[in-house]
């Protein structure tokens, strides 16, 4: 089963419509991935912050979340201050931390965080069907909406396929270790998680041929856009405008 436990709810972000959603964090995304100052993205991750709070969001799904993404750019915090020329700022033995080194690492936290959490808030919110529903009536190609779709619901029939094919190596006796058996044992199970998958994309698509598939999808589903989506809107670009503002007229720290 697909796990969305961010797509139950009946929130005021549950309630928008997905178009203007979806629209929103790719906006938001690219206005703060293109920040080179602090101040807007942390204006951004001050957005994020409320759009979670509006969508009420489970603080400990979130935390394991960010959790995760911080993890990552932990190790950034281990090279980046290191490696970058500039003030130094702190000395362990014969490496040195620059002011510009640790102001880059800073900002990546930052942005990064901010982008996670928008994201969190208006597209977890939402489960994959009507997500890529949402990208077709933006105007997305098909086939980029099939692609997403298919992936999404078929990387986890793959994962399940690998644990039932580590659970038969197991059974017969294999531990991992170092060493040239494990290597080839390991690269024949994923040998075999692809072949099984090609294997049931074929017949996948075969099924979807059989009833009647021309190339698109149908649902009864239809969007319709309310007074709350163009407050939404509304809101959404001010924010965008003030950290765009914040961009140009940066505040130094």
């Amino acid at each position: 089963m697909l796990d969305e436990p961010f797509a139950r709810g009946d929130s005021p972000i549950h309630r928008l419509d997905p178009r203007y959603r979806v629209a929103m964090v790719f906006c938001f995304t690219v206005a703060v991935a293109l920040c080179r100052h602090l101040a807007a993205p942390l204006a951004g991750l001050g957005v994020g912050v409320i759009l979670m709070a509006l969508a009420r969001l489970d603080p400990l799904a979130v935390g394991r979340r960010l959790v995760a993404v911080n993890f990552f750019i932990f190790f950034l915090w281990l090279v980046l201050p290191f490696s970058l020329p500039g003030t130094p700022v702190l000395t362990l033995g014969p490496l040195t931390a620059t002011r510009q080194g640790m102001a880059l690492a800073l900002l990546v936290t930052v942005k990064s965080n901010a982008v996670v959490c928008a994201f969190l808030a208006l597209a977890a919110t939402m489960d994959a069907p009507v997500f890529g529903q949402a990208l077709g009536r933006l105007g997305v190609p098909p086939k980029l909406t099939f692609l997403f779709l298919f992936t999404y619901r078929y990387v986890h029939v793959l994962a399940d396929e690998y644990s039932r094919l580590r659970v038969a190596a197991k059974l017969r006796g294999f531990h991992p270790k170092t060493g040239m058996h494990t290597y080839r044992t390991v690269a024949n199970l994923l040998g075999m998680v692809l072949v099984r998958g090609y294997d049931r994309s074929r017949r996948v698509y075969e099924a979807m041929v059989l009833r009647g598939f021309c190339g698109a999808f149908y649902t009864l589903r239809r969007f319709s856009a309310a007074p709350r989506d163009r407050a939404f809107l509304a809101a959404m670009i001010v924010c965008l405008a003030a950290m765009a503002a914040l961009e140009a007229f940066p505040l130094h720290f």
